[in-house]
């Protein structure tokens, strides 16, 4: 569950990730890489899991490292694993992700959060460190990857997707939660200019681009879409991130549709989980708890015509196979 603190002047503060340890290929990090051990616990409705969902799928580690979904609403308990029979996760055998973390770590009493990677054998949470966790996908777990796996964070390309990726998180992956949850009137204001303000950014960049960095789908693509697809289903109204809906941005929108219809993306996509989560979980926001019947959704289906700009969305390799499924 996101940790609703605020500093004195009501700006929402995201809480460090408590748990930072490393899957490595060498094994250096004493968590080394082995197909089979670990799960990748989720949560659909979360844009920080949906990444590490998406990563995986693209580079065709299911096989090499299992998942579990969570329910999308929580309890005081952290996230729930009622989704799947007795309502418990049928490989770690516990019912709350919390139990992972106090397996680590006893006496742990911050935040639970996903995406987080579990150790089988133990039942410890690994880490949940959500930046690291993707791009460790792309490197360290190379050996697993499928064959035709695209290359998220090529090493040419590092700084600038670093660069990229550290304004975009600052500003909009997590510029909407600071609007959102901001406890002051001046602190939303000034969340709300720091976003629009890189929206205005993006929308300039993109215009005559089709990915963010290079021609082909990199990390830093993943980090925005999983921010975008949610914008008009939850950000815009219930965030009060309203300058504009991103299906009036033109750019942006047709820019979120090409990624959204690009095999492996759409399966990785939950609205209903979605909308879920934020209105009756975050109901400081919405007593109610009333889940909003829209935004109508068929219009990520509709043409987008960002082929014109070059590039291909995988580079030199190839679509994820059975794109559609979700395991």
């Amino acid at each position: 569950m996101t940790k609703l603190t605020t500093n004195e002047a009501g700006e929402f503060t995201r809480g460090a990730n408590r748990f930072d340890a490393r899957v490595t290929a060498d094994g250096a990090s004493g968590w080394p890489v082995e197909p089979g051990r670990y799960r990748l616990v989720v949560s659909l409705a979360c844009p920080w899991a949906s990444r590490a969902v998406l990563v995986r799928r693209l580079l065709g580690l299911e096989d090499a490292i299992s998942m579990a979904v969570a329910d999308p609403i929580q309890d005081e308990r952290s996230w729930r694993f009622t989704l799947d029979p007795e309502d418990r996760d049928p490989i770690l055998g516990i019912e709350f992700l919390a139990e992972a973390y106090a397996a680590a770590d006893p006496d742990y009493d911050g935040g639970v959060s996903v995406p987080a990677i579990v150790d089988v054998p133990t039942g410890q949470v690994v880490t949940n460190d959500y930046p690291q966790i993707t791009l460790d996908f792309s490197t360290e777990w190379r050996a697993y990857h499928r064959a035709g796996a695209p290359d998220l964070y090529p090493e040419a390309w590092r700084d600038e997707i670093d660069e990229v990726n550290e304004l975009v998180y600052r500003d909009v992956n997590n510029g909407v939660y600071r609007a959102g949850l901001a406890a002051s009137q001046e602190a939303y204001e000034r969340a709300y200019d720091d976003l629009v303000t890189r929206l205005d950014w993006l929308t300039s960049r993109l215009a005559d681009q089709r990915y963010l960095v290079g021609d082909h789908i990199t990390e830093a693509d993943i980090r925005l879409f999983t921010t975008l697809v949610r914008f008009d289903a939850v950000y815009h109204g219930h965030f009060k991130c309203n300058r504009e809906k991103l299906t009036e941005n033109p750019v942006l929108w047709a820019y979120a549709r090409d990624l959204y219809q690009t095999p492996g993306f759409a399966g990785t996509v939950n609205f209903d989980h979605i909308k879920r989560h934020y209105y009756q979980v975050l109901h400081q926001l919405n007593p109610s708890r009333i889940v909003p019947a829209g935004p109508d959704l068929s219009g990520w289906s509709l043409p987008h015509g960002r082929e014109a700009l070059g590039g291909s969305p995988f580079g030199d390799g190839t679509p994820p196979p059975d794109a559609t499924a979700l395991s």
